[in-house]
This record gives C-alpha cells, structure tokens and sequence, in this order.
C-alpha cells in the first residue's frame, strides 16, 4: 500500500497541546449539536425494539442484576468516570515513549475515530437507556450519589446528554486494547489489552449510559480511524517500525526511543 506520509519523531510540546486542543474541540462540538430530545426519545425506543425483535435486549437484567450489588455498581460508575481518560492517555504516553515510529498512525486511529463519531452524534441523537421514557433503567450514578457521568447530577448541563451513538468509551478502549495487545511484550499485558474493552462493555450496560449496539457503533468508528492510518501511512500502526529512520546524513540510523 502506498504511503501519503512517512512516520515522524514526534515533539513533546506539540503533541500535548494538539491533544488538548483536539479533545476541546471534541468536546464543544458534540456538546453544540441540538440536544434533540424528542427524537432521540424516538431513537432509543426504536433501538430497545430492534434488539428485542433480534432477541438480544439485556441491557435492563444488567443493569438491575448489576445494580443490586453496592460495591461493584459504586465501582463501575467511577470506572465510567475517569478509566475512559486515564488509560487512552498511559496508552498515548506509552507509545510516545516505547514506539515512536508508530505513533502517529496510533494516534490518527484514535483522532479519526474520535471525530467520525461526531457525525453519528449529529445524525442519530439518542438517548441512553438510563433516561428512556417508563423508568425501566437505573440511573446508576443518581441513585448511588456518585460522580460516574458527565451526563446526570449536576454535571449534566455540561455535557450533551442525547449523544450517546456511537459509545466512544467503547471506540477509545478497543483502540487501547488492540494497541497493547499488538505491540506489548509482556504476555499478561496483551491479555490486559483485550480485556479492558470487554470489561469496559460490561459497565457501559450495567451503568445505563449505553445500549450494547452503541458498542457496534464505537467498533465502527474505529475500523474506519484504521482505514484512514492505513492509507495516510500505507500499514496499520502495529505494522511500521518501532523506531522513527533519522533524516539522510544524519549519522544515526534511527532517533532514540524517547
């Protein structure tokens, strides 16, 4: 496949201000899309029946079975809140530092999934099943008093509550757990890999904050942020070299890990 760009040492100072400056933008675009509520009522009633017909709704035994154990709901409601924050960014950090001949084609995975997201945001508004119309979820952080969304108690006027198609909690942890899964060493660590994102799946549904197929639409948004590193850099990010080659002339043959 051919490449549009070769990968590049990246530079500290510009990688934080462009992840800081990519998550705000982010962020106030999806929170200035209409908060459609009517219509993502109409959607989420749409959705809860379709996974019926395919005989696949268990979103509500989840979430109550989950809920009926203190500890464990308290748990996942704090994982929703900041593992979805903490572990995209160790895993940004690790390749930064481990594999900066591949990070820029990992982190255009991750921009372009982030941002294909806002187009299902804005075309199919939807309500998570903890505020569909009949009270048939839990809203596990109202009734647990903690802070597990930015979408209910007093934060909910920060943050669009109508857009939850596509889970990005489901995009950004299958991009982290497909990544270390890849690229670690350590046998242990890959299988961490691939269990973050299942077990991320479990609490988005135990929560309420997600119908399982909002997960498919995270899982979709990823393929094309891989689609889209593998034409920019002609191969997936797993499949370039660990190592950035220094310019002609330089007298090294490749720049150092950090």
């Amino acid at each position: 496949m051919r490449r549009i760009r070769r990968p590049h040492r990246p530079r500290l100072w510009f990688e934080i201000l462009l992840i800081a400056v990519s998550y705000w933008t982010y962020s106030l675009i999806r929170n200035a899309v209409p908060e459609q509520r009517a219509e993502a009522l109409r959607n989420a009633d749409w959705v809860w029946n379709l996974e019926h017909r395919l005989g696949v709704a268990v979103e509500q035994s989840v979430n109550h079975t989950v809920n009926a154990v203190n500890w464990l709901i308290i748990g996942m409601n704090y994982y929703y809140a900041t593992l979805h924050f903490v572990i995209t960014l160790g895993v940004l950090v690790w390749l930064y530092r481990w594999h900066p001949g591949r990070y820029a084609a990992a982190r255009l995975v991750l921009f372009a999934t982030t941002g294909v997201a806002l187009v299902g945001y804005y075309l199919f508004p939807l309500a998570p099943p903890r505020l569909m119309n009949g009270g048939r979820f839990v809203d596990t952080v109202m009734i647990h008093h903690t802070w597990g969304s930015m979408a209910s108690g007093d934060l909910k006027h920060m943050s669009n509550q109508y857009a939850a198609m596509p889970s990005m909690h489901i995009g950004w942890s299958l991009w982290c757990g497909l990544t270390v899964c890849a690229l670690a060493s350590v046998p242990w660590v890959r299988l961490l890999g691939l269990l973050y994102p299942v077990t991320t799946l479990v609490v988005i549904v135990a929560t309420a904050n997600h119908f399982w197929l909002d997960a498919v639409g995270g899982g979709l948004c990823l393929l094309f942020g891989f689609t889209v590193a593998g034409l920019w850099y002609g191969g997936l990010p797993h499949s370039l070299p660990r190592l950035v080659p220094a310019p002609a002339g330089s007298g090294s043959g490749q720049f150092p890990s950090a």
